[in-house]
């Protein structure tokens, strides 16, 4: 999806991205397609950083279009992300580039598409709505979501069971719920 962004697709002054096509190596050919499934066509909500890195991308564009003079490559596609010579990016060298900029940063070998699965646990640790994340990922069902894309640390599970103790010890901050009278022992 993202090799296959266009600016056509993107609107900085709204923050916001189109998902229309995707950039795909297809039968050793570099391919522009439809999404995968009709859901994976959606409009995604930029955070004010994306948006800051996509402003640094296109004037990056520009400089290279300028440097790059009449060996220019672009395909007049216009696309977000190409090579200094203005070619689509070979998934494969992203890929290898991303590895290499995590070895750098000391950061566990994952694969580019991985980040995916990163995005959804984040925003599910911040308490984002499960359908909403469905949306930003274009999954057909919450099901895949939750099931495939979440991962909870354990800092969160142990903050989360912090919160439990304290409700069990009547430590809790928070209004009572239910009709019984918290913290006080009950015989059964």
């Amino acid at each position: 999806m993202l090799l296959g962004l266009r600016w056509s697709d993107v609107d900085l002054h709204e923050g916001v991205l189109t998902v229309r096509q995707a950039l795909q190596r297809v039968g050793g050919e570099l391919l522009i397609v439809a999404p995968k499934a009709q859901r994976s066509a959606r409009r995604v909500a930029l955070p004010a950083e994306c948006v800051t890195a996509l402003r640094a991308q296109r004037a990056q564009q520009v400089a290279d279009r300028k440097a790059a003079g009449a060996n220019w490559k672009g395909t007049g596609q216009g696309l977000v992300f190409t090579t200094k010579n203005g070619t689509p990016i070979e998934p494969h060298n992203l890929n290898r580039s991303f590895e290499t900029l995590c070895a750098r940063a000391g950061v566990r070998k994952v694969r580019f598409h991985d980040l995916r699965h990163t995005c959804a646990s984040l925003l599910h640790e911040q308490g984002a709505d499960p359908r909403m994340i469905m949306e930003v990922l274009g999954h057909s069902s919450i099901r895949v979501t939750m099931d495939i894309c979440t991962f909870v640390r354990l800092d969160s599970q142990r903050s989360a069971f912090d919160r439990v103790g304290d409700a069990l010890r009547g430590d809790s901050s928070g209004p009572d719920d239910d009709d019984g009278a918290a913290g006080v022992p009950v015989s059964v």
